[in-house]
């Protein structure tokens, strides 16, 4: 069985689980209608008011908050504690320039680092491992978490941020990290650079890595492990609910485990607001019951995806949510047709003479969208005649046709010709003016 960091909140049984977030949840209400007028204002608004809240079942009376909410009430408009009470805030861009701001008690940076120290023992940490933590530090919520998760679970941690990839690879064979945690784009980045020095997995001691804050396929996910000769386990989170860590994958690697002593998760349809039932893929919704400064109640993440109960082999029963599957903002809409990144890079990574690098281009001239994809050539290919390449072209064009319903023109690049992301691939720049 998988070791855990916390066995008796990670294995309770479903109702002792239900009892312990509702009593959390009606606390929690209480503790925000008391200090956050703005939100005691939506209350107000639905009808609904604490005593209205007895426990899980009510918590589809409350009113949803968006990012529009945060951006509305930037930055103390949400906070629910004195600042002297608060040690920290981190930060992320706003999806409309306005910078999202979450405030921290100490008390929350415990029970955050606390998150990240059991997605780091679920991929196998203890103090006797070496955690090479190579997200971003500063205001993006990557590398404090698993840095503080890190120094939880006793690993000796390298905080190495983002960035000179070179150094990155000599500090892992000088100091033997096993565990890597960045953002899967990233790793990828490590692992084509760690092969032009020379070096394969055999010359590094890695056997894990914590991989998110970007959507990543399952096809990326091997070609990661196969660089690295590593087992790679996905982490999810959010700044809004306090960073990565609110979810977190096990061996078993078919969706991450909830923290859900922490956080209640639903799903909704994005068009409706209903809640539906379990198994519906639909938008995930989530309310922190534990957080003192910033607590969101139903805060809409915008992440499509499905929650699963099936019983999982790592004896965690905390609830599952999938990869996310797209979002309901970020999506793309060309020529009247959904299309989601993940899509694509679905499509190109069962490709054998391309990288899983890849830009998507989207513009408008006149009326009407063009949509280009470059794909970088692998070093094999680019040396091929021009036939060959022709023929990968519309192999990948027929492919993704297939897929999306409508045709791409694709341009094959040479090898290394796009830019590597050292922090958030950017995989899509989108040109049209959608006013």
């Amino acid at each position: 069985m998988g070791r855990y960091w916390n066995e008796k909140i990670e294995c309770m049984a479903r109702e002792d689980m239900k009892r312990l977030q509702s009593e959390r949840l009606v606390a929690q209400v209480k503790h925000v209608w008391d200090n956050v007028p703005y939100y005691r204002k939506l209350m107000e608004e639905k009808g609904v008011a604490p005593e209205d809240i007895k426990g899980l079942e009510d918590l589809h009376k409350l009113p949803f908050l968006t990012k529009a909410d945060l951006r509305d009430a930037y930055p103390y408009g949400l906070l629910a504690k004195p600042l002297a009470d608060c040690v920290r805030i981190q930060s992320t861009s706003g999806t409309t320039g306005r910078r999202v701001v979450a405030f921290y008690t100490q008390h929350d940076l415990d029970l955050w680092e606390d998150c990240c120290a059991r997605a780091i023992t679920a991929a196998g940490g203890t103090n006797e491992d070496v955690c090479q933590v190579c997200y971003g530090y500063g205001l993006f919520t990557g590398g404090p978490g698993l840095n503080g998760g890190s120094h939880k679970v006793g690993c000796l941690t390298l905080p190495m941020s983002s960035g000179n990839t070179e150094r990155q690879i000599q500090f892992m064979r000088d100091l033997g990290s096993t565990i890597l945690c960045c953002t899967p784009s990233y790793a990828a980045y490590i692992g084509e650079t760690l092969h032009d020095m020379g070096y394969g997995p055999d010359d590094i001691k890695l056997k894990a890595g914590i991989f998110g804050a970007e959507p990543w396929t399952e096809e990326m996910r091997h070609e990661i492990e196969r660089l690295l000769g590593i087992k790679a386990y996905d982490i999810y989170g959010l700044t809004e609910t306090s960073g990565p860590g609110v979810s977190f994958e096990c061996e078993e690697q078919t969706g991450m485990h909830i923290n859900e002593d922490h956080f209640i998760a639903e799903i909704i349809d994005p068009d409706t607001g209903e809640v539906l039932p379990e198994g519906s893929k639909g938008e995930l919704v989530f309310t922190s019951i534990t957080k003192e400064a910033f607590p969101l109640l139903r805060y809409r993440t915008r992440d499509i995806c499905v929650l699963t109960r099936k019983k999982c082999s790592c004896g965690r029963t905390l609830v599952k949510m999938s990869k996310p599957m797209g979002r309901s903002d970020d999506m793309l809409i060309i020529k009247g047709v959904n299309v989601f990144p993940s899509q694509i890079e679905s499509v190109l990574l069962k490709m054998s003479n391309t990288t899983p690098n890849y830009q998507i281009v989207v513009d408008r001239v006149g009326s009407v969208d063009t949509f280009e994809i470059k794909v970088e050539l692998s070093d094999e290919m680019f040396s091929d005649t021009i036939r060959s390449v022709e023929e990968l072209e519309k192999k990948i064009s027929s492919d993704i046709q297939g897929i999306l319903g409508i045709r791409a023109k694709i341009s094959l690049v040479e090898p290394k010709s796009i830019p590597r992301s050292e922090g958030k691939a950017v995989r899509v720049i989108d040109r049209r003016k959608l006013h």
